[in-house]
Parts: C-alpha cells; sequence; structure tokens
C-alpha cells in the first residue's frame, strides 16, 4: 500500500479485530486477522498493543496453550468507546477524501 498508516489507524484496526473475539485474541493472530487491510508486522504490533493497555482499551490475561504461555488481549468498556469513535472519525474521513479523490478523476476524465 503507498499510504502511511498512522498510530490512530492502527489503533482503531486493531481495537475492531480484538473486539471480534469476546474471549481475546493473541498477536499473531491479530496480525493475520489485519492482513485483509494492511500488513503488519509484528514488531509494529506490539507497541500499539502496549499503547492500547496502557491507555486502558484493551486488557490483557495469560493462557496457557501446549505448556507455553499465551498473552490474550480483550477490548475493554473504554476501548469499545474509543472504537466507536474511531469508526465514526473515520466515516467522516473517508467520504471526504473518496469524494476529492472522485472529483479530481472526474475533472480529468
Amino acid at each position: 500500500m503507498v499510504f502511511n498508516t498512522g498510530a490512530a489507524l492502527l489503533d482503531a484496526i486493531v481495537l475492531a479485530v480484538v473486539s471480534r473475539n469476546l474471549e481475546g485474541t493473541y498477536g499473531y493472530k491479530i496480525t493475520q486477522d489485519m492482513k485483509g487491510a494492511i500488513e503488519v508486522s509484528e514488531s509494529t504490533l506490539y507497541p500499539v498493543l502496549r499503547r492500547l493497555l496502557k491507555e486502558e482499551c484493551l486488557a490483557v490475561y495469560d493462557l496457557a496453550i501446549d505448556g507455553r504461555n499465551r498473552r490474550y488481549y480483550r477490548i475493554t468498556e473504554k476501548g469499545r468507546t474509543q472504537l466507536n469513535l474511531y469508526r465514526s472519525e473515520w466515516a467522516i474521513y473517508s467520504g471526504k477524501i473518496s469524494r476529492i479523490l472522485e472529483e479530481l478523476s472526474d475533472e480529468q476524465g
């Protein structure tokens, strides 16, 4: 993708992906689920997860899977509120950008 993905957009995408599972999900699965929208490495994802934890948008718990501890992330009520804000802001923002791009295309075509 040629467009840069800012911190707010990454936060929004991570919150949306994590919100799909009521029990929570883990880092590698989050990166796989995000591939439908953007490619993100685990080294990019974990700072986002830490920031969302610090902001109390996510909660964390560990679960033993096949003798190994796996860290799960679950969206909090504060995270759901933030996700709803991101969704409404995205609808406005993406609509404006689409209109501009379509107008430019119409003028040139």
